[in-house]
């Protein structure tokens, strides 16, 4: 093995650490400390301090050993190489073949000194290894690339090459009997490939699963940071074994397969427990599943990391520290109003303050806060659970949604009546809370009195720090952004390049756009006349700031770009 040497010396693995900057000095001196009481090696020590991660530590021992460092982005492997390795032991060790040269095969690895590798690359190549060192990152990308995920690998490995090409003249589940299905769905590769993912929906952020089936095969997606995104299809044949297990764990009938179900599994994720509400339609095709990832593990968000800007944060701000009054949450399903309503409670929670919610379902526990889930079937919807939670006397209430009339004036009431009633509503934009719950029934200048704020919010999807860089958006695009608001010619525009940290997106992660409509008493006024949309929109205070405004204002802060926020604005209704 050929040692870098600088000079005629060695560098020592400290201070290579140090001049990558991946170790502060005075942290090696107090590891050097240890190693002297403690005789193990300081690489160990200096991870088990937390000083160094295990992925920086092999870098510099890769380094110190003279193994060259590859660069996985762009690199390029021919299929005989791919397949001299088999994609298990790619995946067990992450490793990747590179090229054969006189019979020895340079490999790629996040941990060049695992003698257990080379010694089963010499086993099922029959080739000698010559070792090089990865970024962790690219290689998990590389892999991807080369050998695909590890749902569409064990995919491939449960359905044999010549059934992938047979035709399959039954539809749906076939003909297979409730003890047909129960077997299939607890074989153990099946058992594994369904964990596998939903494991890795949730390692890629994924809010949701869908698994969609179609004439020739089963489309798995998952929805991340808002866009769907298709994974490796299951053959047909696995169709009736995968909706099985998933009907089994989330409880539901798996003799029923053409009505409608709806389910829950507790998932034990990596990091701790995660829930996913499981719904079922039956399709031309068989059962169409989808699941809603609820990760418990995840931290609450604060209020001012939800991506309001100043004006909107101070306005609300007040807006929750009133004692009585309604405030309103709106936008689509998914936009991110149950993160919005916990922040805000989270905020103002106070030991000497009751708080209440009734919800469908809980999506996060609150500490401190009395969570209530509805239960229809037993009869516990919004209106009922709402009428019972007022007799305990709390001091802020938030309902979930409000979805009807009786809903609506059960929260109104307890607003007029000293409580502070915080809810959601599913409107385009602010000013249509207004219209929509007098549309429902409730009396105008009932809603006047108690409606303190309405908040209207979309997710826009943020530019990847990663790959981050200037450009030339289309001009069109800055036509359009010129119709809303002041661009300045020399403004930089910003987008992603796509790289292996955003899956080639340029995109990565999620902020809001907010627009905050202050109920003042000219709108007072105006809301007890019975107004339309526009009119409420007209009277609106002088610095009220739309929802696209606000988005256009994050496009100059280089947040995120012109494109994503007029794909958002469609939904709103603006003009682009």
């Amino acid at each position: 093995m050929d040692l870098e040497t600088n000079g005629n010396r060695k560098k020592r693995l400290g201070e290579l650490l140090c001049e990558k900057a991946y170790l502060d000095p005075s942290h090696l001196e107090f590891a050097l400390a240890e190693q002297k009481v403690e005789h193990r090696r300081l690489g160990e020590i200096l991870v088990d301090l937390g000083y160094v991660t295990r992925a920086q530590l092999n870098e510099a021992l890769a380094l110190q050993a003279g193994i060259e460092k590859v660069d996985l982005t762009e690199v390029s492997i021919s299929g005989e190489i791919v397949s001299l390795v088999p994609a298990d032991l790619v995946s067990r060790y992450s490793i990747l073949p590179l090229r054969r040269e006189d019979g020895r095969l340079a490999v790629a690895m996040t941990d060049p000194f695992q003698p257990q590798v080379l010694e089963d690359l010499r086993l099922v190549t029959g080739c000698s290894v010559r070792r090089c060192y990865a970024d962790p990152k690219e290689m998990e990308y590389a892999i991807m690339k080369f050998y695909g995920s590890n749902v569409a690998r064990m995919l491939d490995d449960l359905v044999p090459a010549e059934q992938k090409t047979t035709e399959m003249p039954e539809l749906g589940n076939g003909d297979y009997s409730p003890a047909k299905l129960q077997e299939m769905a607890r074989e153990p590769s099946l058992v594994n490939l369904v964990n596998l993912i939903i494991l890795e929906a949730i390692d890629a952020r994924a809010s949701d699963i869908h698994i969609e089936p179609f004439e020739r095969e089963v489309k798995i997606k998952y929805r991340i940071d808002g866009m769907l995104i298709e994974r490796s299809p299951s053959s047909k044949r696995l169709q009736a074994a995968i909706i099985s297990r998933l009907k089994i764990m989330a409880n539901m009938n798996i003799a029923e397969r053409f009505v409608p179900q709806d389910g829950h599994i507790e998932f034990a994720g990596k990091h701790g427990r995660v829930d996913l509400r499981v719904s079922t339609v039956p399709t031309v095709f068989g059962e169409s599943i989808e699941l809603r990832i609820l990760d418990k593990t995840a931290s609450l968000m604060e209020l001012h990391d939800l991506g309001m800007n100043d004006q909107c944060l101070e306005g609300y701000t007040r807006c929750l520290h009133r004692t009585n009054g309604i405030v309103l949450v709106t936008g689509p399903t998914g936009c991110g109003k149950t993160t919005t309503l916990y922040a805000s409670l989270n905020k103002i929670y106070t030991p000497s303050v009751k708080m209440i919610t009734i919800e469908d379902p809980v999506e996060y526990q609150l500490e401190g806060i009395n969570q209530m889930p509805v239960n229809p079937k037993r009869g516990l919807t919004f209106a009922t659970g709402l009428r019972h939670i007022l007799r305990h006397d709390p001091d802020i209430v938030m309902v979930g949604e409000i979805r009807d009339r009786e809903t609506a004036e059960i929260a109104i009431r307890a607003a007029l009546t000293g409580h502070l009633v915080f809810s959601t509503l599913h409107t385009n934009d602010a000013a249509g809370a207004v219209t929509r719950l007098i549309d429902m029934g409730v009396e105008p200048f009932l809603l006047a009195s108690s409606l303190e704020a309405v908040v209207a919010q979309r997710l826009i999807r943020k530019i990847c720090p990663k790959c981050k860089e200037p450009y030339e958006p289309d001009e069109n695009l800055i036509k359009s952004l010129n119709g809303s608001m002041k661009i300045e010619p020399t403004t930089t525009f910003y987008h992603g390049r796509g790289c292996n940290e955003c899956g080639h997106t340029g995109m990565s992660g999620r902020t809001g756009m907010y627009e905050l409509l202050r109920i003042t008493g000219t709108l007072r006024e105006l809301i007890a006349a019975r107004p339309t949309t526009e009119q409420i929109i007209k009277a609106a205070p002088t610095d009220h700031i739309s929802m696209v405004h606000d988005g256009l204002a994050k496009v100059l802060e280089g947040e995120t770009t012109p494109e994503e926020i007029f794909r958002v604005a469609q939904s709103i209704g603006e003009e682009e």
